[in-house]
């Protein structure tokens, strides 16, 4: 035993010896140069704030890389500055640019999932909206989808995998008063999703929705338009206080950020994933109770 001690230290010399030596640090660079490549990416839109930051952050986090897009990227500088973090601008309201930052995307590396998550809230009278509210707001929430999804289908087509995540919102499931036009973007983009699943899962390419209740986020102040008019003032006014009460059962955007990562990774080729307790009893209630008797009792709650 005495013997088998007194090897020790020429035993530790050994391997430092051997731990200090070129080849040794040539070996360790490969293997992490390999995982890098191994590394799974997301692409992510609408990444400045919010749920959006939050994803890129805990992908980021769970050794993954991240193409971060945004509007501003002078907006990411604190994202950019985490390691294998990429931001790039993108406008999903504007075609070209669509195409020429997917272009640049996919000439950076392997992309695996595609988290459409740009969007805002338009709330007002139809009446008292402007056409281009109208307009701005199909463009952005349902058309940009719909665009950058396009042009990621040839290149998951050929891989002959990847998978598209889209932030809906229980708003693509049940309907508050004064929100038609942001509700017809969510309930189409849960439509889309569901048709588009016949035709890309037979391509082994998977499409998800993760639909949120509320975020607390300063969504109404940067992410909200609204319009009004004399005719509803006392309605909106209902409607505002009523929902001021809901924001307190609303989750973190870090909170949401998971179920987005649990639709990225957890294999399965299911299409919703309705995301926040107050969002999955709201949606849990409007099954129970069938379409007219939960929208009747929700008139009555918020007007």
């Amino acid at each position: 035993m005495r013997m088998k001690r007194s090897l020790l230290p020429s035993i530790l010399d050994t391997i430092l010896l051997v731990l200090a030596t070129p080849a040794f640090f040539l070996m360790l660079n490969f293997v992490l140069q390999l995982n890098k490549e191994n590394m799974k990416t997301v692409f992510i839109t609408g990444a400045s704030t919010g749920l959006g930051k939050a994803a890129a952050q805990l992908f980021q986090h769970n050794g993954w890389k991240v193409i971060a897009t945004m509007r501003n990227p002078e907006a990411g500088a604190d994202l950019s500055a985490l390691e294998n973090v990429t931001v790039l601008p993108l406008d999903v309201t504007r075609p070209e640019q669509i195409k020429s930052t997917v272009k640049k995307a996919l000439e950076s590396g392997d992309i695996d999932v595609v988290f459409n998550n740009a969007g805002y809230g338009l709330l007002g009278p139809l009446e008292a909206l402007t056409d281009e509210q109208i307009v701005r707001q199909l463009n952005t929430n349902l058309l940009g989808v719909i665009r950058v999804t396009q042009e990621f289908i040839p290149y998951f087509r050929e891989k002959g995998r990847g998978t598209f995540i889209s932030t809906t919102s229980i708003g693509g499931l049940i309907t508050f008063p004064l929100n038609s036009i942001y509700h017809a973007t969510k309930w189409a983009l849960e439509g889309w999703s569901e048709s588009m699943a016949f035709e890309l899962n037979k391509l082994g390419i998977d499409i998800k929705t993760v639909s949120p209740g509320g975020i607390k986020t300063d969504f109404v102040s940067r992410s909200l338009d609204s319009a009004s008019s004399p005719a509803y003032e006392e309605m909106l006014g209902t409607l505002f206080s009523r929902m001021e009460g809901m924001m307190d059962a609303a989750s973190t955007p870090e909170q949401i950020a998971e179920v987005v990562y649990e639709a990225a990774t957890d294999g399965k080729q299911k299409l919703r994933y309705v995301a926040g307790e107050d969002a999955k009893a709201l949606y849990a209630q409007r099954l129970e109770l069938g379409d007219e008797a939960f929208r009747e009792q929700l008139g009555k709650q918020f007007i």
